[in-house]
Parts: structure tokens; C-alpha cells; sequence
């Protein structure tokens, strides 16, 4: 698809003027920013803890501190993942990526809900395992480790919280977050239960609970994001209703046809479509009407418009 906004015809303001874009998206560099920031110090705070967890788990004897210290590490390599991701998209467009580095965020956040979903795969083989041969714990240790571990989750968890959480990769991490966070409230239930009455099953039962949980999230997150990286239309936009709100709104625009509609990330929507003006003398500025109405109704910032009058150039036929 075209990466520059131009149009061809008699409307085209930009014809002969070279011109570039800026996706720094005024603003919203802040809020990635910010997103940037708190991302990294939940990826710090994650892997801090883990040590903490894996030497308690070590001191301890307990293989349930042990297996939670291993998934904190994978989730704080998905957190310093998302991290990274952010950082990357700050770097401007170049030749060979004229639209930048934006989609590497869903590209995280992708990777991050598969990855969760890989974790609850195997948190259900080692409950299922648990239950047909319990292990002993240390419930004392589990539950002060546990406690700790979940003071820990709730900080990272908002530090996440108060970032932009329309964001994709945000939601991403704030999963892993989430992940951990339910999994201490688990291990402390757990504990509890095992220092009342002894019963080592319920800690493979809290984690597949846990686990089902987490399940339904990472999947939505597979699917939203999936969706953006095949193209998607965005939720929220129809292309049929843009189409028919343009040829409404503009009497020189016979018809829209050629329609794409698709999302650089869940913030960027993205549009291309071909307008064929009805007969008669040019109107002038329509391209930039057109554009003006796009961003103001449908939040659409970056449009590319080709003009034309009689047939279709992709086609040479009557434009439909």
C-alpha cells in the first residue's frame, strides 16, 4: 500500500512539491514515552523479585516458588520485550520502512500473548502432573515469599496501570503482570490451606484456576493483534460508512470505490481509496476537504486519495 499522502488528479494540492511525513503523532510521543518508562521499571521490578522468589524457592525446598520464579523470568523478558518495542518505534521512517517502526509494538504485543499462552499450556501439564503425585512444600516460606511476591506484582502492576491502556503492547505486559499477580494471590491461598489442613492438592488446583484465567485474556490479545498485523479494519471503522459519508458529503465525488481500510497499530488507522468526481468543472481543494472531514469524523490522519474522472486506471474500466 502507498506510505505517502498524495493525490492525482486536478485537486491535489501536493502535486508537483515533494513533501515528507511526521510520525512523531505531536502528543501522542508523550504518551509513548511514558508508556516507555513504565514498561522498563515493571521489566526491573519483575526481575528483581524473581532472584528474590528463585533463592527462596532454593532455600526452601519448594518447587512451587521455584516454577513461579521461572515463569517471572519469562515474563520479564516479555516485559523488557514490550519495552524495547516502544523504544524502537521512536526511530524515525526510513527508506526501506516508510511507515517506521510503530508495528513493532503489536508485533510484542502478539509475541507476548502467544508466549502467555505457551506459560498456561505449561502450568496446566504441572497441575495435572501435581495432582497425580502432590509435592511437599514449605507452606511458612511459600507464604511469606508469596506475600512478598505479591507487594511486588501490585507495584509493577500500577506503574502498568496508569499508562496508556488502549495501547496493544501495553496490554500485553500488563497480561504477564496480571499473570504473576494472580499467581501469588494463588500461592497464598495455597499456603493458608496447606498450614490448615495439610491438603497439597490445592496448589495445582488454584494455578489451573489461575491459568483459565489468564487463557481467555491472552487469546483476545492473539486476536486483536493478529488482526492488526493481517491488515484488519479497525473495530470501530467501516469502510462502506466512510465511503458513503464522503459521496453525502461532497457533491463533486460521484463515487468511492478501491477502499482500503487497515491500522498501523490500534492508534493509527490507516485509509486508501479512489474518488471519481462527477463532470464538470474542477472543484478546487476537494482532496484537502476530504482529508479535513476524514480526521475530523473518523479520527483518520493519513488518508491517500487518487482522483479520477471517466475509468478506473487500475482497470480501464467505469469506475463502479
Amino acid at each position: 500500500m502507498a506510505s505517502a499522502d498524495h493525490a492525482h488528479g486536478h485537486d491535489s494540492q501536493d502535486h508537483d512539491h515533494p513533501h515528507s511525513h511526521d510520525h512523531s503523532h505531536g502528543l501522542g510521543g508523550h504518551a509513548h514515552g511514558a508508556n516507555e518508562n513504565r514498561t522498563f521499571w515493571a521489566a526491573a521490578l519483575t526481575l528483581g523479585f524473581m532472584i528474590v522468589e528463585l533463592t527462596g524457592g532454593l532455600v526452601a525446598g519448594s518447587l512451587a516458588l521455584i516454577a513461579d520464579a521461572a515463569h517471572m523470568l519469562t515474563d520479564s523478558v516479555s516485559l523488557a520485550f514490550a519495552w524495547y518495542a516502544f523504544r524502537l518505534a521512536r526511530r524515525p521512517a526510513d527508506a526501506e520502512r516508510s511507515y517506521g517502526f510503530d508495528r513493532m509494538q503489536i508485533v510484542a504485543a502478539y509475541t507476548n500473548g502467544v508466549a502467555m499462552i505457551l506459560i498456561v499450556a505449561w502450568i496446566f501439564a504441572e497441575a495435572i502432573a501435581r495432582l497425580y503425585a502432590p509435592e511437599h512444600v514449605d507452606a511458612r516460606t511459600m507464604l511469606w515469599i508469596a506475600v512478598a511476591g505479591l507487594g511486588a506484582n501490585i507495584v509493577a502492576f500500577f506503574i502498568l496501570h496508569g499508562a496508556d491502556r488502549g495501547n496493544l503492547n501495553i496490554r500485553g505486559a500488563l497480561l504477564h503482570v496480571m499473570g504473576d499477580l494472580l499467581g501469588s494471590l494463588a500461592a497464598i491461598a495455597a499456603a493458608i490451606v496447606i498450614m490448615a489442613t495439610g491438603w497439597m492438592p490445592i496448589d495445582p488446583i488454584l494455578s489451573g484456576l489461575v491459568g483459565l484465567l489468564l487463557l481467555a485474556s491472552a487469546v483476545r490479545l492473539v486476536k486483536q493483534a493478529g488482526h492488526i498485523l493481517l491488515e484488519g479494519a479497525p473495530a470501530h471503522l467501516s469502510a462502506r460508512t466512510i465511503a458513503d459519508d464522503i459521496v453525502g458529503a461532497f457533491e463533486e465525488v460521484e463515487n468511492v470505490h478501491h477502499i482500503h481500510l487497515w491500522a498501523l497499530t490500534n492508534e493509527r488507522p490507516m485509509l486508501t481509496f479512489h474518488a471519481r468526481l462527477r463532470d464538470g468543472p474542477a472543484t478546487e481543494n476537494t482532496v484537502s476537504r476530504i482529508k479535513e472531514r476524514l480526521k475530523a469524523r473518523f479520527g483518520i490522519d493519513h488518508a491517500t486519495i487518487e482522483v479520477e474522472r471517466g475509468n478506473c486506471a487500475d482497470n480501464e474500466a467505469p469506475c463502479a
